[in-house]
């Protein structure tokens, strides 16, 4: 083919799952100016080569559409991604509590050590949390902060003394500081249910400037893309102002250094003000203003803070107050007025109910036909309240949550009301617009594969069966979630989420098979090799040679993103002594305060015993005194 025609990369002899119900299955695909050209047969694909045509021989591996996550604070997680260290995935306390101790020896004065959400403490073998004086044993002069959930969050004696917590400070409405017998703030701040004092002190830490959170933005992007994310609607955040704090993304949007498409929603600041917000922004903001890289998506999650719903299951269901559905009109006739559509955060039905009156109220004035306007979360919704959805246009953006707080629901509601919570299957039965994403950074994991693993097996992270079979999604419908259903809450329905002719080439090359590899394995997966537009932005193992343009090394030289490397890479920053030492050590620990594993056994999971003098190194490497075996 002449090469003005000619495709500019070929991908052949793979197993591709395309999502196109008209052609589901194909061998290899073409590819010019970052869309799909044909997708079919080696023989067909590799006959439209020319001269300059790249060509990536996929040995036969499967091949799917890029992922979408639905519902990912992108943009403020991408800030402060190489700040933090990240315990997702990580499955023994000890094991963290050693990543923590080493990130406390490379943090310089005054910088902080923060493990900010994405984990539960349910995925840890010992199903606890570090205790206060553990943090103290191991930090004591460097703050350390710890996020769990949006439930609560622990500060080490260094870190109260940096945010200036004593007796005299009062706890703000909604939270809780935790005190000792003399008044003294013990370190533990809890959500009563408000979330926003867990908020207000992570604020009070040193940020990266300008230039470090280019890159550190990079930096998220690359470890989604190393997870097979090709795309993701932004749902806002607290303490995340637009303009000011979306100059960081815009300025690598401009420089054409995205690795992950981003439509982005505006998220209210100011309780009292949130109509004055969104004035502001429909007059300064256009919806749909951008290009597939980066483009406006319209308002939420946080549309008025009277009906912010909180999902601390530790605590009983807030009541929303009186006037929620009066600031909430206000605020859904500007956007309807303005055609900007909306997301909206609900946890439970009565505020989905109490919402869904006011949006029916508006759409006798001002029709909502054509706004792709949804609900985030759900997970308590009703039969009724989905119907109601589906016939005033809307839709619902599930997100894996209760893969992180199962355990709690469970515990207050019981198991019988966790069956279906939130009742995907149920909502795709009836018809339902339905979508799939994570909620990440804080309130659990960025990694896709945990929420396609929860949809399929209906387990937390932390093992218990929650969600019974007949309520689980099949792989398929997991996938489509995750894909070609997201576009519609993006109003990028026939633009991707398919390997389709015609749609945008973004796709991941999983290091297994999706379809035929064990359920317990699926949320181990990570990508070989991901393309967005075309471009490889991501490449490992048999394509590491692909890989077009890594970032630069992460920025400052002591983030734990040079050491700790992303999901599930934790170990690979311990050498291999130390991984063979803790392949064979099953040690009885009775240190109460400095290794983090008082009274817990790990025979099962670690083997046969070391010689105690192997067992003194090992656990001396984490400040244990006791070397019992």
């Amino acid at each position: 083919m002449a090469d003005e025609a000619a495709p500019e990369l070929i991908l052949y002899n793979g197993r591709f799952t395309t999502l196109d119900r008209a052609n589901p299955s194909a061998q290899a695909v073409a590819i010019r100016h970052g869309r799909f050209t044909q997708v079919g047969r080696n023989e067909d694909v590799i006959a439209l080569a020319g001269e300059r045509t790249r060509r990536i021989d996929l040995q036969g591996r499967s091949v799917l559409p890029g992922l979408i996550d639905n519902h990912l604070h992108i943009i403020r997680g991408g800030l402060n991604f190489n700040l933090e260290l990240r315990w997702d995935g990580v499955r023994n306390l000890a094991d963290a509590m050693n990543m923590l101790r080493r990130q406390v020896a490379a943090t310089p004065a005054p910088q902080w050590v923060r493990v900010v959400g994405g984990f539960s403490e349910h995925q840890f073998a010992e199903k606890r949390l570090p205790t206060l004086a553990e943090l103290n044993a191991v930090a004591p002069d460097t703050p350390v902060f710890i996020l769990h959930l949006y439930d609560r969050a622990l500060l080490n004696g260094a870190a109260l003394r940096a945010v200036g917590y004593n007796r005299d400070t009062p706890a703000p409405p909604g939270g809780e500081i935790v005190r000792d017998a003399a008044g003294n703030p013990t370190g533990l701040l809890l959500a009563k249910p408000n979330a926003a004092i867990l908020y207000a002190t992570l604020a009070k830490g040193p940020r990266l400037p300008f230039e470090y959170q280019l890159n550190s933005t990079r930096h998220f992007m690359r470890e989604l893309n190393r997870l097979g994310v090709t795309g993701a609607i932004d749902a806002g955040g607290g303490f995340q102002n637009y303009p000011e704090d979306y100059e960081v993304i815009r300025k690598l949007a401009d420089a054409g250094q995205l690795t992950v498409r981003l439509a982005y929603n505006l998220f209210t600041q100011k309780p009292k003000q949130e109509k004055q917000d969104f004035l502001n922004w429909t007059a300064q903001s256009t919806y749909k203003q951008g290009d597939d890289y980066f483009r406006h998506n319209g308002a939420g999650e946080m549309l008025v803070f009277s009906a912010a719903d909180f999902e601390d299951f530790r605590e009983p269901r807030p009541d929303m107050p009186p006037n929620m559905e009066g600031d909430l009109e206000e605020v859904v006739r500007v956007l309807a007025q303005n055609r900007w559509p909306w997301r909206m955060h609900a946890t439970y039905d009565e505020t989905i109910t109490r919402a869904l009156d006011v949006f029916e109220k508006v759409d006798k004035d001002i029709p909502l036909a054509g706004l792709n306007w949804f609900f985030d979360h759900a997970e308590t919704i009703s039969e009724k309240s989905i119907d109601r959805i589906a016939a005033l246009g809307g839709g619902i953006a599930v997100q894996h949550r209760m893969a992180y707080q199962g355990e709690y629901f469970v515990e207050r509601y019981g198991p019988r009301a966790a069956e279906a919570t939130p009742p995907v299957k149920r909502m795709l039965e009836k018809g339902a617009r339905v979508s799939a994403g994570t909620d990440a950074t804080r309130v659990a994991s960025y990694n896709p594969w945990v929420s396609l693993s929860w949809l399929v097996t209906g387990r937390t992270v932390g093992g218990l069966q929650i969600t019974s079979q007949r309520n689980c999604v099949d792989r398929e419908t997991a996938l489509r979630l995750w894909t070609e259903n997201v576009t519609w809450f993006s109003s990028e329905v026939g633009r991707k989420g398919r390997i389709e002719a015609g749609q945008l080439a973004d796709l991941v090359v999983p290091d297994r098979d999706f379809f035929d590899c064990a359920e317990s394995e699926i949320a181990d997966t990570a990508a070989l090799l991901t393309l967005v537009g075309g471009k490889v932005v991501y490449g490992a193992g048999p394509f590491a040679k692909e890989d077009d343009s890594p970032p630069p090394p992460a920025t400052p030289d002591w983030s734990p993103v040079r050491t700790f490397r992303g999901y599930g890479r934790w170990a690979e920053s311990e050498g291999a002594p130390l991984q063979a030492a803790r392949a064979a050590a099953a040690p009885w620990c009775a240190c109460s305060t400095a290794c983090g594993m008082h009274g817990h056994r790990h025979a099962s999971a670690w083997g046969r015993p070391l010689p105690v003098e192997d067992l003194k190194s090992f656990w001396g490497a984490l400040g244990c005194a006791c070397w019992a075996v």
